[in-house]
């Protein structure tokens, strides 16, 4: 895992064409906003919802 530290306005670069970018928007109190940008063939989901989808498809293909 990496750990980094950004401030608002800051921008995280993931894929060597810059595909996905994250950018921290506001900090209030413990919660951070983030913007995602990403093509649209790439799933962005919170973890949560990920591990629904995930168990929704096994219980489907069983």
């Amino acid at each position: 895992m990496l750990i980094l530290t950004r401030r608002v306005g800051e921008t995280l670069v993931i894929g060597d064409n810059e595909e996905i970018r994250i950018t921290i928007t506001g900090i209030h109190g413990h919660q951070v906003k983030v913007a995602i940008e990403a093509p649209r063939h790439i799933p962005v989901h919170r973890e949560e919802i990920a591990k629904r989808i995930s168990d929704e498809k096994v219980r489907l293909a069983s």
